[in-house]
């Protein structure tokens, strides 16, 4: 198992070899694993790539992301400019049903609220609208229809377990109720864990993923 340390100096040098962020600007800190991120960046996008990025190291336990977003001048946009943007940016997505989700804008945080089919559906309206210009934050309130049999849904969730490179399916249990899909075991690795919620949200009918998995290198 990596040290503190030693994890510390990997996730620079990652932050360092990602070209879309200023790693100058961010700090970081390691306590048994569990990382936070520090500093200040000029995007939501920019925030978000720096999570990213330490979840892909290996001995990352937890991230907590208390990075801040200062927003340069030529960055700044009234609350209705980044409104009509959000509508325009999800028209255009064709993963989107956009007719069926709403989008309020205060003090450059983004909420979005309305019914979808899937978890994709979901995350492509919030993945579409983080990188627009004098976005801070996003709150994603879309609801996710649940229309499925749960046998049907674990043995899809297990199906892709089982399919993976990355995940050790023999050690993952899954649980269906009312919609959510509860993961319980052990992973080696955040990817590994973060891997395994994304494969429960693909699968049609789950609202919410409970990820109870832990991490053990």
């Amino acid at each position: 198992m990596k040290s503190d340390n030693g994890l510390q100096r990997d996730i620079i040098d990652e932050l360092a070899w990602e070209p879309s962020i200023d790693a100058a600007a961010i700090g970081v800190a390691v306590v048994d694993g569990v990382v936070t991120l520090t500093g200040q960046v000029r995007s939501l996008t920019e925030k978000w790539t720096a999570e990213h990025v330490t979840k892909r190291i290996a001995g990352v336990r937890a991230v907590a992301n208390d990075i801040e977003i200062h927003l340069p001048g030529e960055s700044q946009r009234t609350d209705a400019d980044i409104a009509r943007a959000a509508l325009n940016a999800l028209e255009w997505d064709v993963w989107v049903p956009h007719h069926r989700v709403t989008v309020a804008v205060s003090d450059g945080i983004i909420t979005l609220e309305g019914e979808v089919d899937t978890q994709y559906q979901k995350q492509a309206a919030e993945r579409v609208i983080r990188h627009l210009t004098g976005v801070k934050a996003v709150t994603n309130l879309l609801r996710v229809k649940a229309a499925v049999a749960p046998a049907d849904v674990k043995a899809k969730i297990m199906a892709a377990f089982q399919r993976s490179a990355v995940i050790d399916a023999r050690q993952i249990q899954v649980e269906i109720r009312e919609g959510q899909a509860i993961l319980r075991g052990r992973v080696r690795s955040w990817a590994e864990r973060d891997t395994a919620e994304q494969a429960a949200w693909a699968a049609p009918g789950v609202a919410r993923v409970v990820d109870l998995l832990t991490i053990e290198p």
